[in-house]
């Protein structure tokens, strides 16, 4: 089973730090968690930061560049997401998601991915 869960996520005040896990506890390849995703007001999800899932690339959204770090644990099938000097407007519903097929470059578009997690709210206080 692919079952991708998010986790770390809670309410923090501007300027302080968190980090996302989100990990496929159904153990498969298919689950691969390699792109984080965002959501404001039930709009489309917005690209945040991913990892390709061929070679490792990452990729990162231009308003969180120097702030954010993605990264993955391989041997763990983790996927992590550093956030750093958040600001009230990183306030969102952060998914994870996984595409069942791989590529040397991180997909953008969320309407490409098949499984996607339930989501963990990250609130950032002014």
């Amino acid at each position: 089973q692919v079952q991708l869960v998010e986790s770390g996520g809670g309410l923090v005040q501007a300027g302080g730090s968190l980090r996302l896990s989100c990990v496929d506890s159904g153990g498969t390849t298919m689950g691969y968690p390699s792109t984080w995703f965002r959501q404001f007001q039930a709009k489309e999800p917005e690209f945040v930061a991913g990892v390709a899932r061929i070679g490792g690339r990452t990729d990162l959204a231009d308003s969180v560049k120097g702030r954010f770090t993605v990264s993955r644990d391989n041997a763990k099938n983790t996927l992590y997401l550093q956030m750093n000097s958040l600001k009230p407007e990183d306030t969102a519903r952060y998914y994870c998601a996984a595409i069942s097929y791989s590529t040397d470059y991180v997909v953008l578009n969320p309407r490409q991915y098949d499984y996607w997690g339930q989501g963990i709210q990250v609130s950032v206080s002014s």
